[in-house]
Protein backbone atom coordinates (compact mmCIF):
# COMPACT_ATOMS: atom_id res chain seq x y z
CA UNK A 1 0.00 0.00 0.00
CA UNK A 2 1.55 3.28 -0.92
CA UNK A 3 -0.29 6.25 0.50
CA UNK A 4 -2.10 9.24 -1.61
CA UNK A 5 -0.13 11.72 -2.59
CA UNK A 6 -2.89 14.03 -3.15
CA UNK A 7 -6.23 13.13 -0.86
CA UNK A 8 -9.53 12.77 -1.94
CA UNK A 9 -10.28 15.85 0.06
CA UNK A 10 -8.15 18.03 -2.28
CA UNK A 11 -9.83 16.80 -5.28
CA UNK A 12 -13.40 18.12 -3.46
CA UNK A 13 -14.42 14.58 -3.07
CA UNK A 14 -15.89 13.87 0.55
CA UNK A 15 -15.66 10.14 1.92
CA UNK A 16 -16.04 8.52 5.12
CA UNK A 17 -15.21 5.42 3.52
CA UNK A 18 -12.19 3.01 4.65
CA UNK A 19 -9.86 3.88 1.63
CA UNK A 20 -7.55 1.59 0.64
CA UNK A 21 -4.78 3.49 -1.86
CA UNK A 22 -2.63 1.90 -4.59
CA UNK A 23 -2.92 -1.44 -3.25
CA UNK A 24 -0.60 -4.36 -4.67
CA UNK A 25 -2.06 -7.40 -6.51
CA UNK A 26 -2.06 -9.77 -3.76
CA UNK A 27 -3.80 -7.35 -1.28
CA UNK A 28 -6.59 -6.40 -3.92
CA UNK A 29 -7.17 -10.43 -4.73
CA UNK A 30 -7.58 -10.72 -0.97
CA UNK A 31 -10.24 -8.21 -0.25
CA UNK A 32 -11.69 -9.51 -3.46
CA UNK A 33 -12.04 -12.59 -1.90
CA UNK A 34 -12.73 -11.93 1.46
CA UNK A 35 -15.42 -9.66 -0.13
CA UNK A 36 -17.27 -12.74 -2.27
CA UNK A 37 -16.61 -10.99 -5.36
CA UNK A 38 -15.19 -13.83 -6.80
CA UNK A 39 -13.38 -17.10 -6.65
CA UNK A 40 -9.87 -18.58 -7.56
CA UNK A 41 -9.43 -21.23 -10.16
CA UNK A 42 -6.88 -24.46 -9.46
CA UNK A 43 -4.24 -22.28 -10.94
CA UNK A 44 -4.83 -19.03 -8.85
CA UNK A 45 -6.69 -16.78 -11.20
CA UNK A 46 -9.18 -14.68 -10.24
CA UNK A 47 -12.87 -15.75 -11.43
CA UNK A 48 -15.57 -12.89 -11.54
CA UNK A 49 -18.46 -12.54 -13.32
CA UNK A 50 -20.01 -9.08 -14.46
CA UNK A 51 -23.69 -10.28 -14.62
CA UNK A 52 -26.00 -8.19 -17.06
CA UNK A 53 -23.32 -6.15 -18.74
CA UNK A 54 -20.42 -8.49 -20.65
CA UNK A 55 -19.40 -5.83 -23.14
CA UNK A 56 -19.39 -2.29 -23.26
CA UNK A 57 -22.23 -0.63 -22.77
CA UNK A 58 -22.10 1.89 -26.13
CA UNK A 59 -25.61 3.44 -26.10
CA UNK A 60 -24.70 4.75 -22.72
CA UNK A 61 -21.80 6.61 -22.84
CA UNK A 62 -22.09 10.41 -23.40
CA UNK A 63 -19.73 13.42 -23.21
CA UNK A 64 -20.33 16.68 -22.05
CA UNK A 65 -21.26 19.16 -24.20
CA UNK A 66 -19.86 22.15 -23.42
CA UNK A 67 -17.20 25.37 -24.63
CA UNK A 68 -14.08 22.87 -24.55
CA UNK A 69 -16.00 20.27 -26.75
CA UNK A 70 -18.22 21.68 -28.94
CA UNK A 71 -16.15 21.86 -31.75
CA UNK A 72 -13.41 19.57 -30.97
CA UNK A 73 -15.45 16.64 -30.78
CA UNK A 74 -17.48 14.91 -33.59
CA UNK A 75 -20.78 14.59 -32.63
CA UNK A 76 -23.47 11.84 -33.64
CA UNK A 77 -24.56 8.04 -33.73
CA UNK A 78 -20.92 7.37 -31.61
CA UNK A 79 -20.53 10.67 -29.48
CA UNK A 80 -23.34 11.41 -27.73
CA UNK A 81 -23.91 14.60 -25.85
CA UNK A 82 -25.15 15.72 -22.05
CA UNK A 83 -26.01 18.76 -21.39
CA UNK A 84 -23.66 20.43 -18.31
CA UNK A 85 -26.68 20.97 -15.94
CA UNK A 86 -27.47 16.75 -16.83
CA UNK A 87 -23.78 16.34 -15.45
CA UNK A 88 -23.72 18.20 -12.70
CA UNK A 89 -26.94 16.61 -11.33
CA UNK A 90 -25.77 13.20 -12.08
CA UNK A 91 -21.59 14.49 -9.98
CA UNK A 92 -24.04 15.56 -7.46
CA UNK A 93 -25.88 12.27 -6.94
CA UNK A 94 -22.32 10.22 -7.41
CA UNK A 95 -20.39 12.26 -4.94
CA UNK A 96 -23.54 11.14 -2.36
CA UNK A 97 -22.96 7.40 -2.89
CA UNK A 98 -19.24 7.94 -2.92
CA UNK A 99 -19.44 9.52 0.56
CA UNK A 100 -22.20 6.91 2.06
CA UNK A 101 -19.53 3.72 1.10
CA UNK A 102 -17.92 2.15 3.70
CA UNK A 103 -14.90 1.07 1.76
CA UNK A 104 -13.39 2.42 -1.32
CA UNK A 105 -10.21 1.09 -3.42
CA UNK A 106 -8.32 4.04 -4.92
CA UNK A 107 -5.60 3.32 -7.56
CA UNK A 108 -2.75 6.13 -9.24
CA UNK A 109 -1.92 5.09 -12.80
CA UNK A 110 -0.29 6.21 -15.75
CA UNK A 111 -2.22 6.69 -19.58
CA UNK A 112 0.59 5.89 -21.69
CA UNK A 113 4.12 4.83 -21.27
CA UNK A 114 6.05 7.20 -23.23
CA UNK A 115 6.73 9.97 -20.46
CA UNK A 116 6.39 13.14 -22.14
CA UNK A 117 3.02 11.68 -23.72
CA UNK A 118 1.17 10.12 -20.69
CA UNK A 119 -1.25 11.42 -18.32
CA UNK A 120 -1.82 10.66 -14.43
CA UNK A 121 -5.25 8.86 -14.07
CA UNK A 122 -7.09 8.52 -10.42
CA UNK A 123 -9.39 5.36 -10.46
CA UNK A 124 -11.89 5.39 -7.48
CA UNK A 125 -13.60 1.26 -7.09
CA UNK A 126 -16.45 0.28 -5.05
CA UNK A 127 -15.05 -3.28 -6.01
CA UNK A 128 -11.35 -4.54 -5.03
CA UNK A 129 -11.64 -6.52 -8.43
CA UNK A 130 -12.40 -3.19 -10.64
CA UNK A 131 -9.13 -1.82 -8.85
CA UNK A 132 -6.76 -5.02 -9.87
CA UNK A 133 -8.34 -5.02 -13.41
CA UNK A 134 -7.65 -1.29 -14.17
CA UNK A 135 -4.04 -1.29 -12.06
CA UNK A 136 -3.46 -4.09 -14.14
CA UNK A 137 -4.64 -2.87 -17.03
CA UNK A 138 -2.98 0.80 -16.73
CA UNK A 139 0.49 1.69 -16.28
CA UNK A 140 2.15 1.21 -12.48
CA UNK A 141 4.22 3.89 -11.67
CA UNK A 142 7.16 3.54 -9.19
CA UNK A 143 7.22 4.17 -5.53
CA UNK A 144 8.92 7.33 -6.49
CA UNK A 145 6.48 8.30 -8.72
CA UNK A 146 2.94 7.78 -6.60
CA UNK A 147 5.10 10.02 -3.71
CA UNK A 148 3.99 13.13 -5.69
CA UNK A 149 1.61 11.91 -8.27
CA UNK A 150 -0.73 14.75 -8.93
CA UNK A 151 -3.85 12.79 -10.47
CA UNK A 152 -5.09 15.12 -14.01
CA UNK A 153 -8.28 12.87 -14.61
CA UNK A 154 -10.22 10.74 -12.19
CA UNK A 155 -12.88 8.02 -13.14
CA UNK A 156 -15.25 6.90 -10.47
CA UNK A 157 -16.67 3.57 -10.98
CA UNK A 158 -19.28 2.45 -9.06
CA UNK A 159 -21.72 -0.72 -10.64
CA UNK A 160 -24.23 -0.10 -7.55
CA UNK A 161 -25.11 3.57 -8.90
CA UNK A 162 -28.53 3.51 -11.01
CA UNK A 163 -28.66 6.90 -13.19
CA UNK A 164 -32.40 8.78 -13.38
CA UNK A 165 -32.65 9.05 -17.12
CA UNK A 166 -35.14 11.73 -16.34
CA UNK A 167 -33.17 13.64 -13.80
CA UNK A 168 -29.51 12.51 -15.61
CA UNK A 169 -30.54 12.69 -19.36
CA UNK A 170 -29.82 8.86 -19.52
CA UNK A 171 -31.08 5.96 -22.00
CA UNK A 172 -31.38 4.23 -18.92
CA UNK A 173 -30.14 3.38 -15.34
CA UNK A 174 -26.32 2.74 -16.57
CA UNK A 175 -24.13 5.79 -17.52
CA UNK A 176 -20.56 6.28 -18.91
CA UNK A 177 -20.19 9.47 -18.57
CA UNK A 178 -17.46 11.90 -19.47
CA UNK A 179 -16.75 15.41 -18.63
CA UNK A 180 -13.47 16.44 -20.39
CA UNK A 181 -13.66 19.93 -18.75
CA UNK A 182 -13.73 18.55 -15.27
CA UNK A 183 -11.44 15.73 -16.02
CA UNK A 184 -14.05 13.47 -14.42
CA UNK A 185 -15.51 10.10 -16.12
CA UNK A 186 -18.51 8.48 -13.75
CA UNK A 187 -19.12 4.99 -14.63
CA UNK A 188 -22.41 3.69 -12.87
CA UNK A 189 -24.45 0.51 -13.28
CA UNK A 190 -22.59 -2.17 -14.88
CA UNK A 191 -20.39 -4.78 -13.59
CA UNK A 192 -17.94 -4.47 -16.91
CA UNK A 193 -14.48 -3.88 -16.16
CA UNK A 194 -13.79 -2.96 -19.77
CA UNK A 195 -15.45 0.27 -19.26
CA UNK A 196 -12.94 2.10 -17.25
CA UNK A 197 -10.35 1.68 -19.23
CA UNK A 198 -11.48 2.57 -22.99
CA UNK A 199 -12.07 5.94 -21.42
CA UNK A 200 -9.12 6.48 -20.80
CA UNK A 201 -8.24 5.31 -23.99
CA UNK A 202 -10.45 8.09 -25.03
CA UNK A 203 -9.11 10.49 -23.19
CA UNK A 204 -5.52 9.77 -24.66
CA UNK A 205 -7.76 9.89 -28.21
CA UNK A 206 -8.60 13.52 -27.62
CA UNK A 207 -5.82 14.54 -26.08
CA UNK A 208 -2.79 13.44 -28.66
CA UNK A 209 -3.33 14.33 -32.22
CA UNK A 210 -3.08 18.24 -30.81
CA UNK A 211 0.42 16.80 -29.80
CA UNK A 212 1.19 15.25 -33.49
CA UNK A 213 0.57 11.99 -31.87
CA UNK A 214 -1.25 9.08 -33.40
CA UNK A 215 -3.59 7.54 -31.35
CA UNK A 216 -4.50 3.70 -32.26
CA UNK A 217 -6.62 0.71 -31.07
CA UNK A 218 -3.65 -1.81 -32.23
CA UNK A 219 -1.47 -3.97 -30.90
CA UNK A 220 2.41 -3.73 -31.56
CA UNK A 221 5.02 -5.75 -31.58
CA UNK A 222 9.22 -5.89 -33.01
CA UNK A 223 11.30 -8.38 -34.91
CA UNK A 224 14.23 -9.34 -34.46
CA UNK A 225 15.87 -6.75 -36.97
CA UNK A 226 14.37 -4.25 -34.32
CA UNK A 227 11.39 -3.00 -36.74
CA UNK A 228 8.23 -2.26 -35.58
CA UNK A 229 4.52 -3.75 -36.68
CA UNK A 230 1.56 -2.33 -35.54
CA UNK A 231 -2.06 -4.71 -35.84
CA UNK A 232 -5.27 -2.50 -36.41
CA UNK A 233 -8.49 -4.86 -35.59
CA UNK A 234 -11.94 -4.72 -34.22
CA UNK A 235 -12.69 -7.47 -31.91
CA UNK A 236 -12.21 -10.91 -32.75
CA UNK A 237 -9.68 -10.48 -35.72
CA UNK A 238 -6.71 -11.65 -33.73
CA UNK A 239 -5.09 -8.62 -32.45
CA UNK A 240 -4.18 -10.20 -29.43
CA UNK A 241 -3.59 -13.41 -30.93
CA UNK A 242 -1.17 -12.55 -33.59
CA UNK A 243 1.07 -9.87 -31.66
CA UNK A 244 1.67 -12.68 -28.65
CA UNK A 245 4.18 -14.21 -30.65
CA UNK A 246 6.89 -15.87 -28.77
CA UNK A 247 9.86 -15.02 -31.64
CA UNK A 248 8.76 -11.40 -31.44
CA UNK A 249 9.28 -8.40 -28.74
CA UNK A 250 5.26 -7.64 -27.86
CA UNK A 251 4.53 -3.97 -27.19
CA UNK A 252 1.04 -4.24 -25.81
CA UNK A 253 -2.08 -5.99 -27.37
CA UNK A 254 -4.73 -2.95 -28.02
CA UNK A 255 -4.12 0.90 -27.47
CA UNK A 256 -0.79 2.68 -28.48
CA UNK A 257 0.55 6.15 -29.55
CA UNK A 258 2.71 6.42 -32.31
CA UNK A 259 5.13 9.43 -31.19
CA UNK A 260 7.95 11.02 -33.89
CA UNK A 261 10.08 8.44 -31.69
CA UNK A 262 8.19 5.75 -30.62
CA UNK A 263 5.43 3.52 -30.93
CA UNK A 264 4.05 3.26 -26.88
CA UNK A 265 1.62 1.17 -25.43
CA UNK A 266 -0.87 2.82 -23.59
CA UNK A 267 -1.58 0.18 -21.28
CA UNK A 268 0.73 -1.98 -18.56
CA UNK A 269 -1.18 -5.11 -19.23
CA UNK A 270 -3.18 -7.04 -22.16
CA UNK A 271 -7.52 -8.16 -21.95
CA UNK A 272 -7.38 -10.80 -24.09
CA UNK A 273 -10.63 -13.10 -25.37
CA UNK A 274 -10.79 -16.12 -23.71
CA UNK A 275 -13.85 -18.15 -25.43
CA UNK A 276 -12.84 -21.14 -27.40
CA UNK A 277 -9.43 -20.68 -26.07
CA UNK A 278 -7.01 -23.19 -27.00
CA UNK A 279 -3.53 -23.79 -25.75
CA UNK A 280 -1.88 -25.54 -29.09
CA UNK A 281 -3.18 -22.41 -30.99
CA UNK A 282 -2.66 -19.52 -28.32
CA UNK A 283 0.34 -21.03 -26.14
CA UNK A 284 1.43 -17.71 -24.83
CA UNK A 285 -2.33 -16.26 -23.73
CA UNK A 286 -3.21 -19.44 -22.60
CA UNK A 287 -0.27 -19.47 -19.92
CA UNK A 288 -1.43 -16.32 -17.94
CA UNK A 289 -5.21 -18.57 -17.11
CA UNK A 290 -2.88 -20.34 -14.95
CA UNK A 291 -1.45 -17.24 -13.51
CA UNK A 292 -1.89 -15.73 -10.11
CA UNK A 293 -2.62 -12.25 -10.85
CA UNK A 294 -4.45 -12.81 -13.82
CA UNK A 295 -8.70 -12.04 -13.87
CA UNK A 296 -11.51 -13.68 -15.47
CA UNK A 297 -14.53 -12.44 -16.52
CA UNK A 298 -17.50 -14.62 -17.15
CA UNK A 299 -15.29 -17.55 -17.49
CA UNK A 300 -16.99 -20.73 -16.59
CA UNK A 301 -15.45 -22.42 -13.66
CA UNK A 302 -16.63 -25.91 -12.48
CA UNK A 303 -17.07 -24.91 -8.52
CA UNK A 304 -15.84 -28.12 -7.01
CA UNK A 305 -12.71 -28.50 -9.17
CA UNK A 306 -12.31 -25.22 -10.13
CA UNK A 307 -11.38 -25.96 -13.53
CA UNK A 308 -12.11 -23.69 -16.35
CA UNK A 309 -13.98 -24.15 -19.22
CA UNK A 310 -13.68 -21.82 -22.38
CA UNK A 311 -15.60 -23.64 -24.67
CA UNK A 312 -18.77 -22.89 -22.35
CA UNK A 313 -20.16 -19.18 -23.52
CA UNK A 314 -23.25 -19.85 -20.59
CA UNK A 315 -22.22 -16.80 -18.84
CA UNK A 316 -21.04 -14.52 -21.96
CA UNK A 317 -19.80 -14.70 -25.54
CA UNK A 318 -16.93 -11.86 -24.75
CA UNK A 319 -15.44 -13.62 -21.79
CA UNK A 320 -11.89 -12.02 -21.15
CA UNK A 321 -8.35 -12.49 -19.30
CA UNK A 322 -7.00 -9.52 -17.73
CA UNK A 323 -3.28 -9.89 -17.01
CA UNK A 324 0.04 -8.01 -16.51
CA UNK A 325 2.00 -7.64 -19.96
CA UNK A 326 5.26 -8.96 -18.24
CA UNK A 327 3.08 -12.78 -18.09
CA UNK A 328 3.75 -12.61 -21.74
CA UNK A 329 7.21 -14.00 -22.80
CA UNK A 330 9.87 -11.78 -24.58
CA UNK A 331 7.80 -8.42 -23.92
CA UNK A 332 9.26 -5.17 -24.15
CA UNK A 333 10.74 -3.67 -20.90
CA UNK A 334 9.47 -0.09 -21.15
CA UNK A 335 6.14 -0.59 -23.05
CA UNK A 336 7.68 0.88 -25.93
CA UNK A 337 9.39 0.58 -29.40
CA UNK A 338 10.79 2.37 -32.63
CA UNK A 339 8.10 4.00 -34.82
CA UNK A 340 6.74 1.34 -37.93
CA UNK A 341 8.45 -0.19 -40.22
CA UNK A 342 4.99 -2.57 -41.02
CA UNK A 343 1.55 -1.26 -40.56
CA UNK A 344 -1.36 -4.38 -40.70
CA UNK A 345 -4.99 -4.00 -41.08
CA UNK A 346 -6.65 -7.15 -39.53
CA UNK A 347 -10.56 -8.18 -40.88
CA UNK A 348 -12.46 -11.16 -40.38
CA UNK A 349 -14.49 -11.23 -43.43
CA UNK A 350 -16.85 -13.51 -42.95
CA UNK A 351 -18.14 -13.03 -46.53
CA UNK A 352 -15.35 -14.72 -47.48
CA UNK A 353 -14.32 -12.26 -50.65
CA UNK A 354 -10.89 -10.88 -49.26
CA UNK A 355 -7.88 -12.76 -49.84
CA UNK A 356 -5.63 -13.79 -46.69
CA UNK A 357 -3.09 -10.85 -47.51
CA UNK A 358 -2.69 -7.87 -49.66
CA UNK A 359 -0.40 -4.97 -49.93
CA UNK A 360 -1.65 -1.28 -49.69
CA UNK A 361 -0.45 2.02 -50.99
CA UNK A 362 -0.66 4.99 -48.40
CA UNK A 363 -3.87 6.14 -49.78
CA UNK A 364 -5.78 2.79 -50.15
CA UNK A 365 -4.39 2.34 -46.07
CA UNK A 366 -5.65 5.25 -44.95
CA UNK A 367 -8.83 4.22 -46.75
CA UNK A 368 -9.02 1.21 -45.62
CA UNK A 369 -8.42 2.29 -42.12
CA UNK A 370 -11.44 5.06 -42.10
CA UNK A 371 -13.58 2.20 -43.39
CA UNK A 372 -12.63 0.11 -40.51
CA UNK A 373 -14.02 -3.09 -41.62
CA UNK A 374 -14.43 -6.78 -40.63
CA UNK A 375 -17.91 -8.80 -40.50
CA UNK A 376 -19.68 -10.63 -38.14
CA UNK A 377 -21.20 -14.20 -38.59
CA UNK A 378 -24.59 -15.11 -39.21
CA UNK A 379 -26.59 -14.67 -36.37
CA UNK A 380 -28.96 -17.06 -34.63
CA UNK A 381 -32.46 -15.97 -35.53
CA UNK A 382 -34.33 -17.95 -37.97
CA UNK A 383 -33.84 -17.07 -41.76
CA UNK A 384 -31.33 -14.50 -41.04
CA UNK A 385 -28.25 -16.59 -43.30
CA UNK A 386 -26.04 -13.68 -44.09
CA UNK A 387 -22.81 -12.27 -42.60
CA UNK A 388 -23.24 -8.98 -40.99
CA UNK A 389 -20.24 -6.09 -42.03
CA UNK A 390 -19.11 -3.53 -39.45
CA UNK A 391 -17.50 -0.56 -40.30
CA UNK A 392 -16.23 1.04 -37.36
CA UNK A 393 -13.60 3.85 -38.23
CA UNK A 394 -10.41 3.91 -37.79
CA UNK A 395 -10.91 0.43 -36.06
CA UNK A 396 -12.52 1.83 -32.84
CA UNK A 397 -14.41 4.33 -33.25
CA UNK A 398 -16.60 4.07 -30.11
CA UNK A 399 -12.94 5.58 -28.67
CA UNK A 400 -12.55 8.28 -31.24
CA UNK A 401 -13.88 11.87 -29.84
CA UNK A 402 -12.54 13.55 -32.88
CA UNK A 403 -13.72 13.66 -36.72
CA UNK A 404 -12.37 10.00 -38.14
CA UNK A 405 -9.88 12.43 -40.95
CA UNK A 406 -8.02 14.08 -37.89
CA UNK A 407 -6.68 10.14 -37.26
CA UNK A 408 -6.41 9.43 -40.72
CA UNK A 409 -4.47 12.12 -41.76
CA UNK A 410 -2.36 11.36 -39.32
CA UNK A 411 -1.78 7.99 -40.02
CA UNK A 412 -1.44 9.09 -43.97
CA UNK A 413 1.43 11.41 -42.65
CA UNK A 414 2.96 8.65 -40.73
CA UNK A 415 3.09 6.34 -43.19
CA UNK A 416 4.10 8.67 -45.92
CA UNK A 417 6.94 10.12 -43.29
CA UNK A 418 8.52 6.77 -42.33
CA UNK A 419 8.05 4.87 -45.80
CA UNK A 420 5.73 2.47 -43.95
CA UNK A 421 4.60 -0.58 -45.78
CA UNK A 422 0.36 -1.40 -45.04
CA UNK A 423 -0.75 -4.53 -45.76
CA UNK A 424 -4.55 -5.89 -45.30
CA UNK A 425 -4.62 -9.31 -43.22
CA UNK A 426 -8.06 -11.64 -43.72
CA UNK A 427 -8.63 -13.72 -40.65
CA UNK A 428 -12.11 -14.36 -41.77
CA UNK A 429 -13.53 -17.04 -44.19
CA UNK A 430 -12.11 -18.77 -47.37
CA UNK A 431 -13.64 -20.95 -49.65
CA UNK A 432 -16.95 -20.02 -49.67
CA UNK A 433 -19.09 -17.03 -46.85
CA UNK A 434 -19.70 -18.37 -43.37
CA UNK A 435 -22.17 -21.33 -43.16
CA UNK A 436 -20.29 -22.50 -46.45
CA UNK A 437 -16.28 -22.32 -46.15
CA UNK A 438 -13.67 -22.37 -43.47
CA UNK A 439 -12.25 -20.15 -41.40
CA UNK A 440 -8.58 -18.95 -43.00
CA UNK A 441 -6.14 -21.64 -41.40
CA UNK A 442 -3.70 -20.30 -38.23
CA UNK A 443 -1.16 -21.68 -39.59
CA UNK A 444 -1.85 -19.89 -43.26
CA UNK A 445 -2.11 -16.76 -41.72
CA UNK A 446 0.82 -16.74 -39.37
CA UNK A 447 3.01 -17.39 -42.40
CA UNK A 448 1.50 -14.71 -44.59
CA UNK A 449 2.14 -12.50 -41.62
CA UNK A 450 5.79 -13.71 -41.11
CA UNK A 451 6.64 -13.58 -44.92
CA UNK A 452 5.55 -9.64 -44.96
CA UNK A 453 7.23 -8.34 -41.79
CA UNK A 454 10.29 -10.69 -42.77
CA UNK A 455 10.35 -8.78 -46.25
CA UNK A 456 10.09 -12.35 -48.18
CA UNK A 457 6.88 -10.51 -50.21
CA UNK A 458 9.19 -7.72 -51.18
CA UNK A 459 10.20 -9.57 -54.40
CA UNK A 460 7.32 -12.10 -55.37
CA UNK A 461 4.63 -11.72 -57.82
CA UNK A 462 1.62 -9.08 -57.64
CA UNK A 463 -1.49 -9.42 -59.15
CA UNK A 464 -4.45 -6.55 -58.95
CA UNK A 465 -7.35 -7.43 -57.25
CA UNK A 466 -10.21 -6.84 -59.79
CA UNK A 467 -12.92 -5.43 -56.68
CA UNK A 468 -10.60 -3.71 -54.31
CA UNK A 469 -7.33 -2.58 -57.14
CA UNK A 470 -4.76 -3.27 -53.85
CA UNK A 471 -1.90 -6.19 -54.94
CA UNK A 472 -2.57 -9.19 -53.99
CA UNK A 473 0.97 -12.31 -54.09
CA UNK A 474 0.55 -14.85 -56.68
CA UNK A 475 2.87 -17.42 -54.53
CA UNK A 476 4.33 -17.29 -51.75
CA UNK A 477 6.55 -20.15 -50.93
CA UNK A 478 5.98 -20.14 -47.32
CA UNK A 479 2.54 -21.47 -47.91
CA UNK A 480 4.05 -24.55 -49.33
CA UNK A 481 6.28 -25.29 -46.39
CA UNK A 482 3.50 -25.21 -44.64
CA UNK A 483 1.17 -27.25 -46.43
CA UNK A 484 -1.33 -25.08 -47.41
CA UNK A 485 -2.31 -24.80 -51.32
CA UNK A 486 -1.43 -21.69 -53.08
CA UNK A 487 -5.47 -21.47 -54.22
CA UNK A 488 -5.90 -19.61 -50.81
CA UNK A 489 -4.70 -16.90 -52.25
CA UNK A 490 -7.13 -15.96 -54.64
CA UNK A 491 -10.26 -16.17 -52.92
CA UNK A 492 -12.37 -16.70 -55.87
CA UNK A 493 -10.78 -19.92 -56.83
CA UNK A 494 -11.45 -21.36 -53.23
CA UNK A 495 -15.47 -21.20 -54.15
CA UNK A 496 -17.26 -24.17 -55.66
CA UNK A 497 -19.66 -21.15 -56.86
CA UNK A 498 -17.68 -19.01 -58.84
CA UNK A 499 -20.89 -17.21 -59.79
CA UNK A 500 -21.85 -17.04 -56.17
CA UNK A 501 -18.51 -15.22 -55.16
CA UNK A 502 -18.55 -12.67 -57.86
CA UNK A 503 -22.22 -11.74 -56.70
CA UNK A 504 -20.99 -11.77 -52.84
CA UNK A 505 -17.93 -9.80 -53.79
CA UNK A 506 -20.26 -6.88 -55.67
CA UNK A 507 -22.50 -6.68 -52.71
CA UNK A 508 -19.30 -6.08 -50.38
CA UNK A 509 -17.67 -3.73 -52.71
CA UNK A 510 -21.00 -1.58 -52.25
CA UNK A 511 -21.12 -1.65 -48.88
CA UNK A 512 -17.60 -0.15 -48.79
CA UNK A 513 -18.49 2.62 -51.06
CA UNK A 514 -21.96 3.35 -49.15
CA UNK A 515 -19.98 3.57 -45.93
CA UNK A 516 -17.42 5.33 -47.28
CA UNK A 517 -19.79 8.51 -48.23
CA UNK A 518 -19.88 10.25 -45.22
CA UNK A 519 -15.88 10.02 -45.43
CA UNK A 520 -15.76 11.71 -49.03
CA UNK A 521 -15.63 15.46 -48.48
CA UNK A 522 -12.74 14.73 -45.71
CA UNK A 523 -10.08 12.97 -47.97
CA UNK A 524 -8.16 14.42 -51.02
CA UNK A 525 -8.85 12.39 -54.56
CA UNK A 526 -5.77 9.84 -54.09
CA UNK A 527 -7.56 8.41 -51.40
CA UNK A 528 -11.11 8.84 -53.06
CA UNK A 529 -9.73 7.25 -56.03
CA UNK A 530 -8.10 4.24 -53.01
CA UNK A 531 -12.03 2.86 -53.41
CA UNK A 532 -13.12 -0.36 -54.65
CA UNK A 533 -14.66 -0.16 -58.18
CA UNK A 534 -18.32 -1.21 -58.21
CA UNK A 535 -19.71 -3.20 -60.96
Amino acid sequence: MTPLAHSLASQGITATADIHPNLGTAALIEASLANDEGALSKDGALVVQTGAHTGRSANDKFIVRDAETEDTVWWGKVNKSMTPEHFAALKEDFMAAVAKKDTLYVADLFGGSQPEHRVNVRVINELAWHNLFIRTLLVRPTVDELADFAPEYTIIDLPSFRADPERHGTRGETVIAVNLSEKLILIGGTKYAGEMKKSVFGILNYLLPTKGVMPMHCSANIGADNKTAVFFGLSGTGKTTLSADASRTLIGDDEHGWSDTAVFNFEGGCYAKMIRLSEEAEPEIYATTRRFGTVLENVVMDPVTRELDFDDNSLAENTRGAYPIHFIPNTSEKNLGPVPANVVMLTADAFGVLPPIARLTPEQAMYHFLSGYTAKVAGTEIGVTEPEATFSTCFGAPFMPRHPSVYGNLLKERIAKGSVQCWLLNTGWTGGKYGVGNRMPIKATRALLNAALDGDLDNVEYRADPNFGFDVPVHVPVLAEAGIDQTILDPRSTWADKDGYDATASKLVQLFIDNFAEFEAHVDEGVRQAAPAAA
